[in-house]
């Protein structure tokens, strides 16, 4: 395992610090254009399918981007990487505060998205690398908590913005993650290259399936589905045949690692199915607008920033099996009450937003802890961005099979009250198999 502290530096939290505020300014990036996505509409004569591109192309770019600079990470090192990630997403920023048109719209979140999508591989493996194993629930729990913070601010900057200004303002706002580059520059140590080959094909297939997957998710169309499956099959097979494929197969032989990516993809669905449900049912059973449901979610967000902050510590000090049978308890309350009591008022749902948020955050702290314990070395970097990878896509998918689940929804709160049942259910199946596969040895403070 590599656990190596940064040598310019003789904190290593001061450039985790510099990560959670590179980590705010992406999440945001994401957040505050799903708010935006009317006024685009409206302004460019667009469908409701069209300016969902504005998004879809972003989710696209980010999931691919995720484990490929994870697998370039152990190449090329994470100084250059994120120097080149951090000026492509300023410069996607610069495109879309310009663009005239709503083609060049998309260009520039393109290009934010290849940048952007080194943060959150870096967010992985900089805690592996610079901090020590002892330590590093704590550096998961910062970068955990910039997550929070950017997904409570960002729909609330954005909706101030567009009600006062225009939407280029939400480009020019992602310039501040500038700010960030001058101290990885400084933080980070300088890693030579590693010599050897890029399976150029083998990265194009895994590419092509993911987009397909996506595309197939977010149309609905089984085309889309049937090519990727035949994308994935012929990735399967480059990367058995090819002498350096961009995925070692081996990896997927570490059971616990594997097992780790089934418990992580069901545990960390649920951080982009509530943030999508709860808006809807605050909107559909107690008729609230945007500006008091971002309100009403504004607590439990900040909340689970603080406290992700306490958490990180709790794992340092307690064990990862701790921190993940508190994130359990507090899911499991909040969505029981929510399965039980769907008519509650809105400021009621708030409060149990905060148990549900805050487990959601301990929860993400002890699956990067745990699943980071299982790699060593060169698998490091593009095993946590498979990690990344996987998490983020289980989340698009949970989210597509909600809208199907709701769609057609009476404003009884009954298809949000079965939901909520079946997340308890969930959560509760994937933290049974955590306590399985993870058992007290491998959970207990170094």
């Amino acid at each position: 395992m590599i656990t190596a502290t940064v040598k310019h530096a003789p904190n290593p939290f001061a450039l985790i610090a510099v990560l959670a505020f590179a980590m705010v300014i992406s999440v945001m990036n994401s957040t505050m254009f799903n708010v935006a996505l009317p006024v685009l509409r409206q302004e460019f004569g667009l469908s409701s399918s069209q300016v969902s591109w504005v998004v879809t192309a972003y989710i696209i770019v980010y999931a691919i981007g995720s484990v490929t600079y994870g697998k370039l990470a152990d190449k090329f090192g994470l100084k250059k990487l994120i120097t080149f990630g951090l000026v492509c997403f300023a410069a996607g920023s610069v495109i879309g505060m310009s663009a005239n048109g709503f083609g060049m719209i998309i260009v520039g979140r393109v290009f934010q998205s290849i940048g952007a999508s080194v943060i959150p591989a870096s967010s992985m493996l900089i805690p592996i690398r610079y901090v020590s194993v002892d330590q590093r629930g704590r550096a998961l729990g910062i970068t955990s908590a910039g997550m929070a913070l950017g997904t409570a601010i960002g729909p609330i900057i954005a909706g101030f913005l567009l009600g006062f200004a225009s939407w280029r303002l939400l480009f020019a706002i992602s310039l501040l993650v500038l700010i960030a580059l001058p101290f990885f520059r400084k933080y980070l140590k300088t890693e030579p290259s590693v010599p050897g080959k890029a399976d150029l094909p083998g990265g194009l297939l895994l590419a092509a399936s993911i987009a397909l997957l996506l595309l197939s998710i977010t149309g609905r169309n089984w085309i889309y589905a049937c090519a990727t499956l035949a994308a994935f099959l012929l990735f399967v097979w480059r990367i058995r045949r090819a002498d350096q494929p961009f995925v070692d197969p081996g990896i997927f032989r570490i059971g616990k690692y594997t097992m780790g990516l089934i418990i992580g993809c069901m545990a960390l669905t649920l951080n982009l199915c509530v943030p999508y449900l709860i808006p809807q049912l605050l909107n559909t059973v107690h008729g609230l607008d945007s500006l008091q449901t971002g309100a009403v979610m504004f607590p439990g967000a900040v909340a689970a920033a603080l406290l992700g902050l306490a958490g990180g510590k709790i794992a340092d000090a307690k064990g990862n099996r701790f921190l993940f049978a508190w994130a359990f308890a507090l899911q499991l309350i909040g969505y029981i009450v929510l399965f039980a009591r769907i008519g509650l008022g809105a400021w009621p749902v708030g409060l149990l937003l905060i148990f549900v948020n805050t487990g959601l955050t301990f929860a993400q702290i002890t699956l990067a802890n745990t699943v980071s314990r299982t790699l060593s070395g060169p698998q490091t970097g593009v095993g946590m961005g498979i990690y990344m990878m996987t998490s983020f896509i289980a989340g698009a998918v949970g989210t597509s099979v909600l809208g199907l689940v709701l769609d057609g929804r009476s404003g009884d709160g009954v298809p949000f009250s079965a939901v909520f049942g079946f997340f308890a259910l969930w959560i509760a199946a994937a933290s049974v198999l955590y306590f399985i596969v993870f058992g007290r040895k491998s959970s207990n403070p170094v």
